[in-house]
């Protein structure tokens, strides 16, 4: 299967797959989670001490404002910088470009929120993270189908899949231990991102685009930058959509886990952080003990389907479990088994999808559009989030957190089920 071409690929895709080892696996993962600690520590962290010192009556505002203009903004640049890095015709490759970019956007991104003054200041330095985290997230999603066959892609993918999880973790951990060191709290974890970058380009091997094979463009294509037909490519629009409904459950957790702790459990707000950590803790490390197993049974297997469908229903049952949960033991327990689903679907989804791409030789455009689903629900939940906890709220509960996370549930377990259609993957 590796010395053959894919059905339906031009010459630019590689006729051979060179299926690099655990090397390069490592630096696969560095720069992976190095990108998610470049943004998320800022997220869940830095940026809401920052926004404080500078306007403490205003801290909340000025962090929506920068969280929602950056997520518009890597909506945008993610499909964007796909179509540009498979079009890249430079002697450095199509993909090693953009993970020097990132390296600088980091950089520049992180200087800026130590430098920033204002709302406006630290937007735009949220916007150049956010496009760093883009370029960065293009290649490393790029390389699984450029650089393994589709039936060894289950390791590759759940390193990309865990980084995220596992960047909260390292991210926080490290800001922690320069804490209350503001400015150490944000340049150490950019400068950990900039390093993955650098040294994953470094051992990259991203053959050049000959001018004479790069992809047409047209119109059209502009158009299918944003957008790809639902019906001619269903398969492809089936896993955007199962994803998309997958992470709006990861993102009813991520956004209102300390709210719950506090209404629901009754958590004081000066111990909301270190529950935070703890069960954030258990959710990555169930999903590191797990994640690995289930890609390397998909891929001797040759199964990807059973493996998603399974993991998004026990990613369901633990959100149910957390949402009756009534006490922070019970609590772990559930995110236990939410971890345990959501390490699963991310080693083996990525797998899957990278069999049910449009156009296998430029992948990193419909990747891009991929990535959406990832983030898209990071803007939806907070949106519809307000009517939820209103439903059956009373004055013993003001807001309905456990409706929340079954509604969450819920978003998961139809996203199982929408696997079901995909053909050509077993």
């Amino acid at each position: 299967m590796s010395t053959s071409s894919l059905p339906g690929t031009t010459t630019t895709t590689p006729r051979t797959w060179t299926n690099p080892g655990r090397s390069f696996l490592f630096f696969l993962g560095f720069a992976a989670i190095g990108a998610a600690m470049a943004q998320l520590v800022p997220a869940v962290l830095t940026l809401s001490l920052k926004a404080t010192l500078i306007d403490p009556v205003g801290a909340t505002t000025t962090v929506s404002i920068v969280t929602g203009v950056s997520a518009l903004c890597a909506l945008v640049a993610f499909p964007a910088f796909g179509r540009l890095s498979d079009r890249t015709t430079g002697r450095l490759g199509r993909r090693r470009p953009y993970l020097l970019l990132a390296a600088a956007l980091f950089a520049l991104g992180a200087l800026g929120m130590l430098a920033g003054t204002s709302t406006l200041t630290l937007t735009l330095a949220g916007i150049v993270t956010a496009i760093g985290l883009t370029s960065a997230t293009v290649v490393i999603t790029a390389v699984i189908p450029d650089q393994f066959a589709p039936d060894r892609r289950g390791p590759a993918s759940a390193v990309v899949g865990l980084s995220l999880p596992v960047g909260v973790v390292i991210g926080l951990f490290v800001a922690q231990l320069v804490s209350p060191n503001l400015p150490a709290m944000i340049l150490l974890p950019a400068a950990i991102a900039v390093a993955g970058c650098v040294l994953f380009a470094v051992v990259l091997k991203d053959p050049r685009l000959h001018k004479a094979d790069r992809p047409a463009f047209g119109w059209r294509d502009l158009l299918g930058t944003f957008w790809l037909n639902p019906v001619r490519h269903a398969n492809f629009s089936w896993a955007w959509l199962s994803r998309f409904l997958l992470f709006l459950g990861v993102a009813a957790v991520q956004a209102y886990q300390a709210f719950y702790l506090m209404v629901v459990l009754h958590f004081p707000p000066a111990e909301v952080a270190g529950a935070v950590f703890l069960s954030t803790l258990v959710l990555t490390a169930a999903a590191l003990i797990f994640a690995p197993v289930a890609a390397k049974a998909s891929d001797r297997l040759g199964r990807r389907k059973p493996f998603v469908i399974a993991s998004a229903a026990i990613f369901a049952a633990g959100l149910v479990l957390a949402a009756v949960a009534d006490s922070f033991p019970f609590f772990l327990a559930a995110i236990a088994v939410v971890g345990l689903g959501q390490g699963v679907y991310f080693a083996v989804d990525i797998a899957l999808v990278t069999e049910v791409l449009p156009d296998p030789a430029n992948p990193a455009k419909d990747l891009g559009l991929m990535n959406i689903a990832n983030n898209l629900p990071g803007s939806v939940v907070p949106a519809v989030a307000p009517a939820v906890l209103s439903i059956g709220a009373t004055a013993a509960m003001p807001q309905n957190f456990p409706a929340l996370f079954l509604l969450g549930a819920a978003a998961a377990a139809v996203g199982a089920v929408l696997i079901l259609p995909i053909r050509g993957v077993r």
